[in-house]
Parts: C-alpha cells; structure tokens; sequence
C-alpha cells in the first residue's frame, strides 16, 4: 500500500514537515583546490569539492595528534597537570632551528599537557607534537602507526599519518572528508577540551603567539580548529563556527594566501548558514499510520518513527516535498519494534531518503478458529484483515 502526501507547510499528520538533503552535495564555487562543508546535527554535507582526495594535510592533521591525546584525558591515564619531557630530538626536529612553527621548548625541560595543547592548536608547535608523541607512544613514528591505527577504527578511513606534525611526507594523507568527520569528532567528544580551540592567543617562556585561525577574529561564531600551510598543500583550513543553534564544520585545502584563507572560508560559512536549515520532522515514537494486519487479534498496528528525524535541506526546497508512506498487510504475529513500512522523503534533485516505520505493539496471531474465519471473509468478501 502507498500513500502520498505533496507537502507545502504541513502534513496531514499535522506535522510542520522540511525537505530532504540528499549525498549529492549543493553546488557553489570555490577558489580552493579542495573543500567540504558538513551540517554536525544531520552529518549532511552542504558541499564538497574533491572531498575524498588524499592530499597533504599540513599542520591541520595536527587534529589527530590532539585527539590521541584527549582520549587518554578522557579515560583519565592522563591529567591536564601531568608532564612530559622534552627531548633533544623534539627540540631539533621541532624547535626554532627547524624554521618550523615552534612553541619554543627547551631541551630537556619538563611541560605541562595543559601547555602542550595550547602549543599545539594556538601556536602551531612542531615541537609540542613531537613531545606528546614521544610521551605517548616512545617515539614520534611509533606514535604516528598508531594514529593511522586508531583513525581507521574511527572512520578515517583515507588518512595515513607518518608523523606528528603534518611535516610533509609523501605518504602523510588526509580527505577534506576525513579532517571534517575528525573536527566533528573532536566537538562531539570532547566539549570539556575543545573550549582550547577558540583561544586566540597563548603566551609560553615568554613569547606570545597568536592563533593563525583566521575566523575567530570575525564575529561569525567561529571557535576552532586548525590551520596548515606548507609548500605542497598550500593554505588550509579545518574549521566550525555555531550560529541559532547549527554548527557547522568546514575544511578548504589548497588556497594560494593567507588573505584567501580568511576571505574564502568565511563566504562558504555564510552562504552555508544562509541557504540551508534544520528541520525537526519526527519525535522517536511519534505514529505515522495504523497498518493493516493479516490472520492478527488486532486488524491494526500503529506504524511508528524509531528515532528522532532531522534534515538539512535548503531553504527554498521546503514546499517542493513529497512523501510517501508504503507497506503491505503484516501477517501475524507482530512484535512492537519490527520494522513493517518506510516513509520516503523526495524532493527534485536530492537522493531520496527512507525513514523505517516500526510497530508500536504487539499483535498476537489468531487461533485457529480465528484464521479459518479471516480466510472464509477473504474469499466471501474480499477482507484481508
């Protein structure tokens, strides 16, 4: 059985209902190489340029190394007060001499983590990361193993690591689709850290630094991530901004200045929060429809949402909806939670999407009696219930 409802405001279920936005990312130009904006609410990607392209990810694969490090302040093997050592290796490799960014820690001097990740996400600092991976794991390629490792198991599953920093590799890969998925990660698992991120400035040994984020000196409710820049990749940026309540994770690879930097990710988060919105459709346990039910002790069962449903669609597309409520007749026995019909969302150039309805009770089967008078009424009169 179908059902079809063409959508202006409301449902028949007397629902203010929006559209649907498909994988088929909304079109938009960009000047950098590679790019994609993701909705955290929804997972919805807004748009997207060479999104899963492995390219060089520079220092904003420095998110990684910092969430290696969360992980271990959230199971509490770490603290924020603990230290770790900084050796001769960390300050060669990673230190001013390198004429890499550097947080400017000495040889054989002990810092704190707290320090450390401000080192990392404000100043940047080769030479920070290096000293968490040795602290971490042993050594900065050990600890590079099991950042591939563990972004695999995380669903990175396009990134492989051979350092610490984003120092260029040929082998050092990231997607724009990875370092999102990862910015979102961060957020979502680590509120009591990502309040590092919108730091704008950190002083250490004497040397005050700012943030090179571009975005959280513009009043945009930006408040992270990361910047990278080197030769290969050009200038990046992983970055989120809030606004009403949406938050939105941007990454842009592969701009020719520091002045596109900043220009160029701001328009696409403006253009993103302007064109698109969220729209609660469904509470979990909200009924759709009663579905027929063959050879049942009930002729009915409530078709109900499983799970809350939100989408991200552009604004314009809210009166173009369509959906479609389809099921057969469910034999008997039915146990609340089956999965008896699908509600199709469809809107004019989206994918569609496919919304499981499941049973809201139980529906015992008939006895015998029962099923041999339901099957004489099916012949006699056409009943199928």
């Amino acid at each position: 059985m179908i059902k079809m409802f063409k959508l202006s405001l409301t449902l028949t279920f007397g629902l203010v209902f929006a559209g649907l936005f498909g994988s088929s990312a909304q079109a938009i130009e960009t000047i950098a190489k590679s790019a994609i904006i993701i909705e955290v609410a929804t997972g919805e990607t807004l748009m997207a340029k060479d999104a899963d392209a492995p390219m060089a990810p520079a220092s904003m694969s420095k998110l990684m190394t910092l969430y290696m490090l969360f992980e271990r302040l959230k199971d509490g093997s770490l603290s924020l007060d603990d230290t770790f050592r900084v050796s001769d290796n960390a300050w060669r490799k990673g230190g001013a001499k390198s004429g890499s960014s550097t947080m400017f820690l000495s040889p054989r001097k002990r810092v704190k983590v707290e320090d450390l990740i401000r080192g990392i996400i404000v100043q940047s600092g080769n030479d920070a990361c290096i000293v968490v991976a040795e602290g971490l794991s042993g050594s900065e390629a050990g600890f590079a193993v099991e950042m591939t490792e563990r972004a695999r198991e995380i669903g990175l599953a396009s990134s492989t690591f051979r350092n610490a920093t984003g120092w260029p590799d040929p082998e050092h890969r990231m997607t724009p689709r990875d370092l999102a998925t990862l910015g979102q990660r961060l957020i979502e698992k680590f509120p009591e850290y990502y309040r590092f991120f919108k730091e704008t400035e950190f002083t250490y040994g004497g040397i005050r630094q700012m943030n090179r984020n571009p975005l959280l000196y513009k009043e945009m409710g930006a408040d992270g991530l990361k910047t990278g820049h080197t030769q290969e990749s050009g200038f990046g940026l992983t970055a989120s901004a809030i606004r009403n309540g949406r938050r939105l994770v941007l990454v842009v690879n592969g701009l020719a200045s520091k002045k596109a930097r900043s220009q160029e990710p701001e328009r696409l988060l403006e253009w993103a929060f302007r064109d698109f919105n969220n729209y609660a459709l469904f509470k979990a346990g909200e009924k759709i429809e009663d579905a027929q039910v063959w050879l049942g002790e009930q002729p009915r069962v409530p078709m109900m949402i499983g799970k809350d449903v939100t989408l991200t669609i552009p604004r314009k597309a809210r009166r173009k909806m369509k959906v479609l409520v389809t099921y057969k007749a469910v034999p008997a026995p039915v146990a609340k939670g089956d999965v008896i019909g699908q509600l199709k969302v469809k809107v004019p150039g989206r994918d569609d999407m496919i919304v499981p309805l499941v049973a809201g009770a139980d529906v015992a089967r008939l006895g015998v009696i029962g099923r041999l008078w339901a099957a004489l009424s099916n012949i006699l009169f056409g009943e199928a219930g």
